[in-house]
């Protein structure tokens, strides 16, 4: 009957045989332990990643969506052409049309707390143009351009949106 007994010869600083692994109860409850650990902080990285994905509030087009409008209506009134540039929908890029012939008008929802504002400027023929601007269909500016690249500008102030949830007729 074969045995496997060490030789009595052998030194215990010798390598084991790479054949024969002994293990303990203990590495096994080590080893699932480090198994247990590793799939937890991978549940917890997929939580966090999954709930950023999920709950991104930085999204400007959200921002946008719930941010108040105002109605407000551009208007230039003459003859011939101009280059127009004024605050859209996004309340922070002008938006610009050239060489447009006049009479012009344009109505765009601008967010509360942005400054409703365009520029006219005549081109090289000259002329006379006027600019006009009604917020909310109540007329808010006038102001004329005259002569070769005459320039104005009209604009108004909307109140921020805190100050618009107030109900009317309070201070």
């Amino acid at each position: 009957m074969p045995t496997t007994e060490e030789p009595a010869g052998r030194d215990e600083s010798e390598a084991p045989d790479a054949t024969r692994v002994s293990r303990t109860p203990d590495d096994r409850r080590t080893d699932r332990g480090g198994i247990a650990v590793a799939a937890a902080l991978l549940l917890a990285c997929g939580a966090f990643v999954t709930y950023g994905v999920l709950n991104s509030d930085d999204d400007p087009a959200d921002k946008r969506a719930t941010t108040p409008t105002v109605e407000v209506t551009y208007e230039v009134l003459g003859e011939g052409a101009a280059d127009i540039s004024y605050r859209g929908a996004g309340g922070d890029k002008a938006n610009t049309v050239t060489n447009v012939g006049l009479p012009w008008r344009k109505t765009v929802s601008v967010p509360l707390g942005a400054s409703p504002i365009f520029n006219v400027t005549l081109g090289e023929k000259g002329g006379t143009a006027s600019c006009t601007l009604a917020v909310r269909g109540k007329h808010v500016q006038r102001a004329t351009a005259t002569g070769t690249f005459g320039r104005t500008t009209c604009s108004s102030e909307l109140p921020t949106p805190k100050a618009s949830a107030a109900p009317e007729g309070a201070q």
